[in-house]
């Protein structure tokens, strides 16, 4: 699995202003999008991209060869997925020893949770570029959503607030089943009513949940579990347990001598 496991770099204002200027819709509106598809986060505790394993993609990729052999990975009806989390990357390798390039393109990627098959309109050469991209940054991943959006001429329907519309385009003819558009106008309204996502707690949230401090939504909002978090780095580097967020703070959480924690109990960070 190390080839998937990169820095984990969190979002930066920079990504989210290019994003909203080449899509031309207000944050909120991005913001909506990126907490309905992924809790707001595009990386695993253990700093891998989120991913999605489509048995029915890799199974028409493959034009049906593993179908009879290889069901759990390669049928033609979409389902299967089991957990969420480390257990798609199972599902992912387990494809990947039967066709490496189908089986990337058969997963979605990181905080828009872009297909692998979808590279070449998210700007991408070919699968493997997107993949690494998705594994570098989180900046990337956002950057890929845009430049996909703007290719499929999605951004005029989050201009709009079309959220059906988008769902349609974004999620499938079944969107309404999960009630995508329901949730994204939900999240665009407390977004647009209350503050975005601070990208500097959300930053520590991301590095505290990869030392094991932390388990849990990433959401940019500083609540009681994050200071708890705060406050049990601070103590492993006997520094004054203040639960405060600040530049300094996660500069701390991202040197890569920053300690680690014991896995939280119940979390996801115990699981492989």
């Amino acid at each position: 699995m190390v080839e998937f496991a990169g820095p984990g770099l969190p979002l930066t204002q920079r990504a989210i202003d290019a994003a909203t200027t080449a899509l031309d819709v207000e944050p909120a509106a991005l913001w909506a999008v990126l907490a309905v598809e992924t809790s707001g986060c595009g990386f695993l505790a253990d700093r891998r991209p989120k991913i999605l394993f489509e048995r029915h993609v890799f199974s028409r990729l493959t034009a049906h060869r593993y179908d009879a052999d290889d069901p759990d990975v390669s049928q033609p009806t979409a389902g299967g997925y089991g957990p969420s989390g480390a257990y798609q990357y199972g599902r992912l390798m387990a494809a990947i020893q039967l066709d490496r390039a189908a089986a990337l393109q058969s997963a979605s990627w990181g905080l828009a949770q872009i297909m692998g098959e979808n590279h070449d309109a998210s700007g991408f050469a070919g699968v493997e570029e997107m993949v690494a991209a998705m594994v570098a940054s989180e900046d990337q991943q956002l950057a890929a959503m845009a430049a996909y959006l703007r290719t499929r001429l999605m951004g005029e329907l989050l201009q709009r607030h079309d959220w059906s519309g988008f769902a349609r385009l974004y999620n499938g003819p079944n969107y309404a089943a999960h009630n995508y558009d329901g949730l994204l106008q939900q999240f665009h309204s407390r977004y647009s009513a209350g503050p975005l996502p601070d990208l500097r707690v959300r930053a520590a949230q991301a590095y505290l949940q990869y030392r094991g401090f932390l388990s849990g939504v990433i959401d940019g909002i500083a609540g009681p579990a994050t200071a708890r978090a705060v406050r049990a780095f601070q103590a492993s580097i006997d520094i004054a347990e203040s639960g405060t967020i600040d530049d300094a703070l996660v500069a701390r959480l991202s040197a890569s001598d920053a300690p680690l924690h014991p896995p939280l109990r119940g979390s996801s960070l115990s699981t492989p």
